[in-house]
């Protein structure tokens, strides 16, 4: 079991950054693939990114604007946002999942099985 806590959403202006952190629970959380979902205003959850040990997997929307990182010492990953768009409003979820391996990570929403409870980022014109 593992329990997900985001931080670090806000207001930003186009072409700012911002650093999400998801702080998770449980004593295993190296075997654990972690991922960032978003969710916009009337769309579907979409995925952003995902990592484990060091295999990581972007979607296109995102690659060379976002990075993804954790620190498997205090069990907490992160999503590095640079060059945001106004198109990247949304909730953003951090999800993890046992359903990965070195060189394969998820990207599809049913493979991860804990959620966090989001946080908001809003990005202006």
């Amino acid at each position: 079991q593992v329990q997900l806590v985001e931080s670090g959403g806000g207001l930003v202006q186009a072409g700012g950054s911002l650093r999400l952190s998801c702080a998770a629970s449980g004593r295993t959380f190296t075997s654990y693939a972690m991922a960032w979902f978003r969710q916009a205003p009337g769309m579907e959850r979409e995925f952003v990114a995902a990592i484990i040990w060091s295999t990581t997997n972007y979607a296109n929307s995102v690659k060379g604007r976002f990075t993804i990182s954790r620190d498997n010492a205090k069990n907490m990953v992160f999503l590095q946002m640079d060059s945001l768009k106004p198109e990247d409003t949304a909730v953003y979820y951090c999800a993890a999942t046992l359903d990965a391996k070195l060189g394969y990570v998820p990207s599809l929403q049913y493979k991860y099985g804990y959620w966090g409870q989001g946080t908001q980022v809003t990005v202006s014109s």
